[in-house]
């Protein structure tokens, strides 16, 4: 079993973080009570909110100046069409005004299931436009030393990794992460984060990254409200469920629920700060 060096034995109640939740994506009503539950016995303490786009982000402020434990990271998601030039100006120009407010940058990535879908209709997709357009939210991250969230799996990963390196980025979370066997490497040797989701308990693949992937580098997700199979199949997805995920992790690595769950704390915590 691989060495914790982390004295977590003397906790005993388990603390928790949701590193990547679309938490203006749920209506009004159910946000508000994932929110109140922030911080409460046996429960997740704090949840890193991503945007999608300026909208987005403007939402996720708001939730975030509601509360304290609400850690707003802003970007634009890869997984939608291409900003204007004036839409993305406008998006820039609102962040670079709240860059002391803002937890992280993200999510912010390259479009993989976009080009998959388009190319397997017989449709060219041409990748380099979001290339352009991740640059500046890497840019930001370096300038700023602030954590960027990315959506880059496969083999957008190791392109992703090339322009991190190139800007000298080191605070990196890359969310439910997929990817071959040299780009982890890589990754891990770089110092960035990974992220599990609920599909640990029932993935394969993803069960096998965790098993193997530094127990310092890596973090609990939900990236609700995306919904998952398993034992969660037909519920809503919320924060809590990081505490399944954080449970599996332990078993995977031979360790109490307490440890575990006092690991992947400290771990966001170290990246994100709060």
């Amino acid at each position: 079993m691989p060495s914790t060096d982390m004295n977590t034995k003397h906790f005993t109640v388990p603390r928790y973080v949701d590193t990547h939740i679309h938490l203006d994506m749920y209506d009004a009503d159910m946000a508000s009570a994932f929110m109140s539950g922030l911080g409460t016995t046996d429960s997740v303490e704090y949840v890193v909110a991503v945007s999608m786009h300026l909208g987005s982000c403007k939402a996720t402020e708001l939730l975030a100046l509601a509360s304290s434990r609400v850690l707003p990271a802003y970007g634009y998601h890869p997984e939608q069409e291409l900003p204007s030039d004036e839409e993305l100006a406008a998006l820039l120009r609102w962040m670079d005004q709240r860059q002391s407010q803002m937890c992280a940058i993200g999510e912010v990535g390259l479009p993989y299931y976009r080009r998959e879908e388009a190319l397997t209709k017989g449709e060219k997709f041409h990748r380099e436009p979001y290339m352009e357009l991740l640059e500046p939210f890497v840019k930001r991250a370096a300038a700023w030393n602030k954590p960027i969230v990315l959506h880059a799996v496969y083999d957008d990963a190791p392109i992703v990794c090339d322009m991190l390196e190139q800007h000298n980025v080191r605070k990196a979370h890359f969310h439910w992460f997929k990817g071959d066997e040299n780009t982890i490497q890589r990754m891990a040797a770089n110092g960035y984060y990974v992220s599990f989701t609920p599909d640990l308990l029932y993935e394969t693949e993803i069960k096998q990254l965790a098993a193997r992937y530094p127990l310092r580098q890596v973090m609990t997700e939900t990236d609700g409200p995306w919904p998952f199979d398993g034992p969660f199949a037909g519920r809503s997805t919320e924060p809590g469920m990081v505490r399944s995920v954080a449970a599996h992790w332990a078993v995977l690595h031979g360790l109490s629920e307490v440890e575990a769950a006092e690991i992947l704390y400290s771990n966001a915590k170290r990246l994100y700060g709060f």
